[in-house]
């Protein structure tokens, strides 16, 4: 006869201990390894299999370990917990440690039946980490079961690698480049977003109306959109090629969004950056009744804030301080963002040759566009896109300009004037539209007829013997830049418009900046996935090889990236690069936003970012671009402490207005002030108005709408709950380096400040070798490498993040837990699960226990109520003998993990004072018992408290604990006697 098991009961099977979990029937067992995730869920048949039950066995009193035993063992049992009681199912499970101010969106996320958020943080707080935190708190609750994120093409595989990496979440990239391997995967009449449960997609490729409308039918129930301004249109929008495509994003996401039970993230650090109408139809896709609102109004606020949250890095950068509302600082979190760019802009003058093929360049372009303008408006436009790619490339480098000269224009092949705009201008032009950035760095064409080959073709021949230092003066500043730079100590990325450039760059450079400088090239020629592999190359290549033979990386290494702006979205290069010098002014000042974005931004280890703008003083194109348009861009910046993006618009208005003074004054009309020419006054004041009105919505925005539905008080009391159920970084990172050196691996910590350090495991217990080969890789373990722990969770293949889901971090902590079980583990075991330690710590005899409690939790949800077990560890302390207990405070309990032995113990004592608190045990069991209900409670009210807004979501749930709770360990604390211990004793150290 086959015995019932209740659920959260333990039994035994299959060699290991096992949790009963609610999904379990007579005949079949759904069992969870004890301490271990949902990943790691069996079934069992106890008709086929031996299943019996289990009792957690108490310590033996001739097993006993050092001083430091207890906050090991609890630390290993904490980091193995991947289901954790608390209101936040996700955070045991993922790879990142939250900073308190990110948790602040998922507080708003868990008060709404359906998630509607709109979040507007500034660049580099870090949007992504808000998002994946909602969207695995939502899955791992039930709340959502499938999940798409739509992005730009250019930021896919970074969404997919975030996701992975930090929320252990596996999308698939459904782009243009693998729409059809997908498709050959699918069964007759599955949809591909069906079979694919979680997907990140290209909002270029979802745009066609066979894949628009197959997604709106299977749409998941989770959807993020990145970008989300470039989704909208103005009310008044035109039909230029980029109105188009933001009106067919807009059209699919009013069709998403449309499901009042689907769940929508909006993620965008430039909600105004539009006209307000723009804005009000973002609002719109979050809940139609937003776009109406009277803003005005605090009722009209107190709704958007619900929906709303845009904060600026002054906000966050001290957060939970007194200023906050909060009692004290003793939950204070500063984040190291860079304090400030070190700007400079830094001109240059042409050499007479380049100075005489750029004037003739020019007049060619005058009479071009003077005879164009006489044969129709599509000739006119058509020449004058090729005349912008020609002056374009003219002042970005010989050999773009070279490219240029010889290549047909884009526009050439039009047969209207508008087809010639949709064409020249993504080519020539700097849109802020992050999605028309893949393929824009190919040098463009100016050639548009035969008859003009002959005249580019002289010019092409004159650029192509310019190339070097003794013909390009731009080149030869850069390279004074760069020495500067790297003098200081800095690794900087060269910013290029255009391909040529970029590949001139590194060949002119290779060898000029240090024999311990590497350079190399990242353009639109490579993959995104090649592009993240050269990045990562250079790096370790600049850094030495760190591991072999336990040498240590050179620290006057210095790498240098050349890039074109395939990189200035989607790749994060904070960890690896501090500096970025514009080498080609970009025509819109939100391009360099972008391109500075990269590096400045949280997990930059420098203060300062250095940033140098280039521009050519005298070739009558960039002074004025930087006049008109990056002053003012600046000015604003300075004003608000953010940046507002330039309307693509706008940014044209004045490069046109630029390019058509340069061909009617020529380049020595370049003292003039561009205000001061008739004809573009008007022009330019429309301009200026606009800009300042887009910047005021900005401000109001940011004042008025500002975050207010989650008040910091309620953030400190989630901190303080998740970091005593789970701990905290610091806490890993004294783990890991303890138990390693406990383990015998050699352990070099250069107490530089980072918190990283390296370890070579070839001294280590076989177990633990086997299991850090099968996530480190077989050949640094076989081959006794070192092995970087780093403090990031950017880390490379062979490395480790000091973060507790790691796979490294737990693979130690199963060893150092394992091994504290089971007395018959062979070589060294830091962790036992018994002590008795003599110390100045404590005055009285004090005993700390290390207790497991499990919870059956009932959660309620849209989808229906979820039964769950869920596990917390925690310590408990008393002083005096069992039967007469006084128990201590949690803060007075916490403190002894810090004592240190200060004397010897007495072998036979160390035996009678284990025995006599493992007898007592049973007399502890009552209040045991009283502290898992009292837990129990608190983790009620917690969920309560973090859902408090959704009646519905509240209501029918319930935690309860299991009976009885597991005892791991038993740890005694004797005051230090002034006697002198007899000749028999054991060492505290040993003890």
């Amino acid at each position: 006869m086959s015995l019932t098991y209740t659920a959260g009961s333990l039994v035994a099977a299959r060699g290991r201990e096992w949790v009963v979990l609610p999904e379990s029937a007579a005949d079949m067992l759904v069992l969870r390894p004890l301490g271990g995730s949902e990943d790691d869920i069996a079934a069992v048949f106890p008709a086929f299999e031996e299943v019996r039950p289990a009792e957690f066995a108490a310590p033996s009193p001739s097993d006993v370990g050092d001083q430091r035993s207890a906050g090991l063992l609890r630390t290993a049992l904490r980091i193995g917990f991947r289901s954790g009681a608390g209101p936040f199912r996700s955070l045991a499970s993922i790879a990142v440690e939250p900073r308190a101010y990110q948790l602040v969106p998922l507080l708003m996320a868990l008060r709404q039946r359906t998630v509607r958020l709109l979040i507007s943080d500034d660049v580099g707080i870090g949007k992504t980490i808000e998002a994946g935190l909602i969207a695995k708190e939502l899955l791992a609750q039930g709340e959502a079961t499938r999940l798409t994120v739509l992005c730009s093409p250019s930021l896919a595989e970074q969404w997919q690698s975030e996701l992975r990496e930090k929320f252990g979440i596996e999308a698939e990239l459904v782009l243009a480049s693998t729409v059809s391997r997908l498709e050959r995967g699918l069964d007759l009449g599955q949809s591909l977003f069906d079979k694919h449960p979680y997907t990140i997609i290209s909002t270029d490729f979802i745009k066609s109306t066979r894949h628009r409308e197959d997604f709106v039918r299977h749409c998941p129930d989770l959807v993020i959109v990145d970008e989300a301004h470039s989704c909208v249109t103005a009310d008044d929008a035109g039909q230029g090629a980029a109105s188009g495509t933001n009106q067919l994003r807009h059209e699919l996401l009013r069709k998403v969004s449309a499901d009042a039970d689907r769940h929508l993230l909006l993620l965008t650090a430039t909600p105004h950056s539009g006209k307000e109408s723009a804005f009000r139809n973002l609002l719109g896709l979050v809940r139609p009744e937003l776009a109406s609102l009277d803003l005005e109004s605090p009722a009209g606020r107190a709704r958007l804030a619900e929906h709303f949250v845009a904060r600026k890095r002054a906000d966050v950068r001290e957060y939970l301080t007194k200023e906050d509302g909060l009692a004290d600082d003793s939950l204070v979190q500063r984040t190291a963002f860079p304090s400030d760019r070190w700007t400079k802009d830094e001109p240059y003058k042409l050499n007479p040759e380049y100075r005489a093929l750029l004037d003739d360049a020019i007049a060619y372009a005058r009479d071009r566009v003077a005879a164009a303008g006489e044969q129709g408006r599509r000739e006119a436009r058509i020449a004058w896109w090729s005349v912008i790619a020609l002056l374009r490339s003219m002042v970005s480098s010989p050999a773009a300009a070279a490219q240029t000269l010889k290549t047909r224009s884009e526009s050439a092949t039009a047969r209207t004037a508008q087809e010639a705009d949709a064409l020249g201008s993504p080519v020539a032009a700097d849109s802020a539209d992050n999605d028309r950035l893949e393929g824009m760095d190919v040098a463009p064409g100016a050639a548009e007829s035969e008859e003009a080959g002959a005249r580019l073709l002289e010019l092409s021949e004159r650029a192509a013997e310019l190339v070097g230092p003794a013909g390009d003066a731009k080149l030869k500043a850069l390279t004074r830049h760069l020495k500067g730079l790297i003098a200081d100590g800095y690794s900087p990325i060269v910013f290029c418009r255009y391909i040529p450039t970029a590949e001139y760059l590194a060949t002119q450079l290779e060898g000029k900046l240090g024999r311990r400088t590497k350079i190399a090239a990242v353009t639109g020629t490579l993959s995104p996935q090649q592009r993240l592999e050269r990045i990562e190359q250079l790096a370790a290549e600049s850094a030495g090889d760190a591991g072999a033979g336990g040498e240590a990386p050179d620290p006057a290494a210095r790498r240098v990236l050349i890039a074109t702006d395939c990189l200035s979205e989607g790749v994060n290069l904070q960890h690896h690069f501090d500096a970025v010098v514009h080498y080609d002014l970009a025509w819109n000042p939100t391009r360099h936003d972008q391109r500075e974005g990269r590096v400045d931004r949280y997990g930059q280890k420098r203060d300062q970012v250095r940033v140098i703008t280039m521009f050519g003083e005298d070739n009558g194109i960039d002074g004025k671009v930087l006049e008109v348009l990056f002053m003012k861009h600046r000015q604003i910046m300075k004003d608000l402490g953010i940046s507002v993006s330039v309307p693509d618009e706008t940014a044209s208005g004045v490069t046109d207005a630029v390019v058509e003074w340069l061909l009617l004054h020529g380049r020595q009309g370049s003292q003039e002030s561009l205000f001061d020419l008739d004809g573009h006054q008007e022009s330019l004041d429309r301009i200026e108005r606009e800009w300042n009105s887009a910047a005021e919505r900005e401000k109001t925005s940011r004042s008025k709408y500002a975050q207010r539905a989650i008040h910091p008080e309620e953030v400190a009391r989630e901190v303080a709950a998740v970091r005593a159920a789970l701990g905290g970084a610091e806490e890993v990172r004294d783990f890991a380096v303890e138990a390693l050196r406990d383990l015998d691996a050699l352990v070099r910590d250069p107490a530089d400040g980072t918190g990283d350090f390296t370890a070579q495991a070839g001294g280590a217990p076989a177990g633990l070798r086997d299991a850090l080969a099968a996530t480190l890789g077989g050949r640094l373990v076989e081959e006794d490498r070192q092995i970087p722990f780093r403090t990031t969770p950017a880390i490379g293949r062979g490395e480790a993040a000091l973060v507790r889901t790691d796979p490294a971090i737990g693979a130690i902590a199963s060893y150092v837990l394992d091994s504290a079980l089971d007395a018959n583990t062979p070589g060294p075991r830091p962790a036992r699960r018994c002590g008795v330690v003599t110390t100045d710590a404590v005055t009285v005899r004090t005993t700390l226990l290390l207790v497991r409690y499990r919870f059956h939790l009932t959660l309620p949800s849209r989808t229906g109520e979820r039964q769950l077990v869920a596990e917390d560890a925690r310590i408990l302390a008393y002083e005096g003998m069992p039967s007469r207990a006084r128990w201590l405070d949690d803060d007075a309990t916490a403190a002894l993990l810090a004592a240190r032995a200060t004397g010897n113990t007495h072998e036979q004592l160390v035996r009678n004072q284990i025995a006599r608190d493992l007898g007592a045990l049973p007399d502890l069991a009552g209040h045991l018992t009283d502290y898992g209900t009292r837990l129990a409670s608190e983790l009620d009210a917690s969920h309560r408290r973090v859902r408090r807004a959704n009646e519905e979501i509240v209501r029918g749930l319930k935690v309860v604990p299991q009976e009885p709770a597991d005892v791991l360990g038993v740890y005694v604390y004797l005051p230090q006697q002034p006697a002198a211990a007899s000749a028999s004793t054991v060492s505290g150290a040993e003890a």
